[in-house]
């Protein structure tokens, strides 16, 4: 896997991602960003925390839902 070192923008409470490698997981909601730790509530695989220079999360846009009651 490539590593660029950069954290992705988009990356904000509330929005909807996939993880490009983890297909199995399903959607996600991003919970908070702390630096470079990621944490996202997935469907299938539950709370996981990520390093966001190391995972490319695809970006699917805010919960459509705007409760804030996530996945």
């Amino acid at each position: 896997m490539a590593q660029d070192h950069t954290i992705d923008t988009f990356l904000e409470p509330g929005v909807l991602v996939l993880h490009p490698e983890q297909p199995g997981w399903g959607v996600g909601q991003v919970q908070s960003v702390d630096g470079p730790r990621v944490t996202v509530t997935f469907e299938d695989a539950g709370k996981q925390v990520l390093d966001g220079r190391e995972v490319r999360l695809t970006y699917l846009g805010p919960d459509p839902r705007g409760d804030g009651q996530g996945v």
